[in-house]
């Protein structure tokens, strides 16, 4: 579909774009020197303090999984008090802070359940989690380990506060979303039943593994903070952050077949593991009756020469191209819906968050 959009409106708040950061680096430092303490605040719980061993390893699972990616969803849910709040107060900026690694440690826990049942390799540029000291499915309990220490930290820092319920409902809303569409995801690739993946099927695995907790959930937790509940502004808020979540993670697809794994920091899996992937499905559509059997032959295979005969034959698609011009106009088309939003938002906060992954190659 083409989208027509005013030059002026898709210049509209790349103002920020130059630095591609979403808080100043005094405020990233501040995020950052949050993490410890919540290790220690995990590690040095009186009633598990017979749990010496466990709580050791723990503070290894968190400081390996962790920190380590561009934390882009936590230093997006600070940014978000930050635009939403009428008066900012060092401690709620703290508080902030502490729901940002809280989103950090969801996503560690997803990732860590991801790269066991993908079977990858590499996540960040370091050996997955279960490839470490051999630790292979044993790995899951880590990640469960992972997403219920991320309510004990809402536990201790928020239960005190009036907001505090809305808080966990959103939390075990979206893991509850992102777990459904991590099964659709798992069992698609599974069953490899090629004609199953269409454009519908792949929007809605999109919008339940990665748009509600990439995009949505950040701004969410902030909106929870300030006590910002209008049902309409919620649901536009929704509307642009599952669009900004779609956006995402079609540029994902493309950089597992096509980026520079010693950028990216993994090595891309779509094509052996049988994802439902945008480049798959747009490529399907896109051949020719021969060219569609012949991809259908050597997709989901873990072969190298069948591999390399998809993305062979991707290019002779001319993906790249599509990819291109798909990326520009949905930027676009996402730019004239953030203008078109109530004036009770803080628009340039979802102008930072679409120029933060627009034309990005990790």
């Amino acid at each position: 579909m083409s989208v027509v959009t005013s030059p002026k409106v898709a210049e509209i708040g790349r103002g920020r774009m130059d630095d591609g950061k979403l808080l100043s680096k005094e405020e990233r430092e501040e995020f950052m020197s949050m993490f410890p303490q919540l290790i220690r605040d995990l590690t040095e719980i009186p009633e598990y303090r017979d749990m010496d061993d466990t709580n050791r390893w723990l503070a290894r699972v968190m400081h390996y999984n962790v920190p380590h990616g561009k934390r882009n969803r936590g230093l997006a849910t600070a940014l978000a008090y930050r635009y939403l709040a009428k008066e900012l107060t060092d401690e709620n900026v703290k508080l902030s802070y502490v729901l940002g690694w809280c989103v950090e440690i969801l996503q560690a826990y997803f990732l860590v359940a991801d790269d066991i049942m993908d079977e990858s390799q590499t996540r960040r540029g370091r050996p997955c989690w279960y490839k470490v000291d051999d630790l292979g499915d044993n790995a899951f309990n880590d990640a469960i380990l992972l997403e219920s220490n991320l309510y004990m930290l809402l536990k201790k820092y928020f239960r005190n506060k009036d907001y505090y319920a809305d808080l966990v409902d959103v939390m075990h809303d979206v893991n509850h979303k992102t777990i459904y569409g991590q099964s659709l995801d798992t069992r698609t690739g599974m069953e490899k039943k090629l004609e199953t993946y269409t454009m519908d099927r792949y929007a809605a695995i999109v919008k339940y593994k990665t748009c509600f907790y990439s995009f949505y959930l950040p701004v969410r937790l902030g909106m929870a903070m300030v006590g910002m509940n209008d049902p309409d502004v919620l649901q536009q808020v929704r509307t642009v952050t599952l669009e900004m979540g779609h956006f995402f993670q079609v540029q994902d697809d493309y950089l597992d077949c096509f980026g520079d794994p010693a950028v990216t920091g993994k090595i891309g899996t779509d094509i052996q593991d049988s994802k439902c992937s945008w480049l798959f499905v747009v490529a399907s559509q896109k051949c020719t009756p021969e060219q569609k059997k012949y991809l259908w032959e050597n997709y989901g295979q873990n072969d190298p020469e069948k591999i390399a005969r998809v993305k062979k034959l991707y290019i002779e698609l001319e993906m790249p191209q599509t990819f291109s011009l798909y990326e520009e106009q949905t930027y676009n088309l996402i730019c004239t819906h953030i203008r078109q939003m109530s004036e009770k938002l803080p628009k340039q906060l979802f102008y930072d968050m679409v120029n933060k992954i627009y034309k990005r190659s990790v």
